[in-house]
């Protein structure tokens, strides 16, 4: 009786293939068996040899053939198959591993996650669909099974990164002898609706917007500091060298009006003096009075001196009686205006 006491595993493919595999060298150590098999009933079974062995050190531990009908008979004689060494009957429909499950979709509704699949053509009612999720903060999936072929879940915090799986599974004992299950679809990550290649994808970019921001708010920062540098340089450069007054500004008209031509703006100014002293008679004769009889004074002490007044220009403020009096070529002359005296020789002009 021992021809039954020999364990095999049987597997049969999505009802496509059939695989029996055996232990070889424990079972068979001494020869190489040959292996038989038949979906035929009754008594005139046709006997098919395997097609395909699988090899266990050149020892025949296994094989695969295609998957023919609901019934079906093993037998594994001895190398030259005068001998049976092993022979039994079964059930193919209840080895049934399924293939993995297609077309596997998420859908995403606040915290909920649904997951789903394309239906199997066949026996959908013996398969379940089973879902396993975890995040970067649990150490063991979580797993959630419905019929197939959706299943959903809720719960989800959308600010963490979780991975998903999933995989069909055969009902026992209903209709599997053997629990098995497909295997497990890839691995997908995602991340509050989003599909993420990996979890550490989406610790990367929030650790690249942290870094992004920390640089834009440092930028900000150096900007002000030099900003406030720059406006404390500046009142000390005018508090310690002030700024030199551009004479074009002062004496707008001789450069805008004249071009520069000091002869041609100073006519003119002569001109406009002339017509100042009319208007203003009573004021200059005292004035000139005054200064014959300083002119006498100067006669005898040194060097004549001539004195330009510009009392009417003092009291209407007329800049060019002002200009004339800085800029009269002739040396050692005395110009007043506005009540100043401007003494003006060679190379200097001194304001009294």
């Amino acid at each position: 009786g021992w021809k039954y006491a020999i364990n095999t595993t049987i597997i049969n493919f999505n009802n496509e293939k059939m695989q029996i595999t055996w232990a070889a060298r424990e079972l068979f150590p001494s020869e190489n068996v040959s292996f038989s098999y038949t979906f035929d009933e009754g008594k005139h079974k046709i006997w098919k040899p395997c097609p395909t062995y699988l090899l266990d050190q050149d020892y025949n531990s296994g094989c695969i053939f295609k998957t023919e009908g609901p019934t079906l008979a093993i037998s594994i004689r001895n190398s030259n198959g005068s001998e049976e060494l092993f022979s039994k009957r079964l059930k193919s429909d209840f080895y049934i591993k399924p293939n993995r499950p297609e077309n596997v979709t998420f859908f995403w509704k606040e915290d909920t996650v649904t997951v789903s699949c394309n239906k199997p053509e066949r026996a959908v009612k013996c398969l379940r669909l089973e879902l396993q999720y975890k995040s970067k903060f649990d150490k063991d999936w979580q797993s959630r099974t419905s019929k197939c072929c959706s299943v959903g879940e809720q719960g989800f915090d959308p600010r963490k990164c979780y991975s998903f799986r999933v995989r069909l599974k055969r009902l026992v004992p209903y209709c599997n002898v053997v629990n098995y299950s497909s295997d497990w679809e890839a691995e997908t990550f995602w991340m509050n609706g989003t599909l993420l290649d990996s979890c550490d994808d989406g610790i990367k970019s929030q650790s690249h917007t942290v870094i992004i921001l920390s640089c834009l708010l440092a930028v900000l920062l150096m900007t002000l500091i030099l900003l406030i540098l720059l406006c404390k340089w500046q009142r000390l450069q005018k508090s310690v060298m002030p700024a030199i007054p551009d004479p074009k500004y002062i004496f707008a008209d001789l450069f805008n009006d004249h071009n520069g031509n000091f002869q041609e703006w100073i006519d003119k100014t002569d001109h406009a003096v002339v017509q100042t002293n009319l208007e203003y008679e009573e004021p200059e004769s005292i004035i000139e009075a005054e200064s014959q009889q300083e002119d006498e004074n100067s006669d005898k002490q040194g060097p004549r001196e001539k004195i330009f007044t510009f009392s009417g220009a003092a009291e209407n403020n007329d800049p060019k009686a002002a200009q004339i009096a800085c800029l009269m070529p002739t040396s050692n002359t005395i110009a007043s205006f506005a009540g100043f005296q401007i003494l003006m020789n060679d190379d200097m002009y001194v304001m009294l």
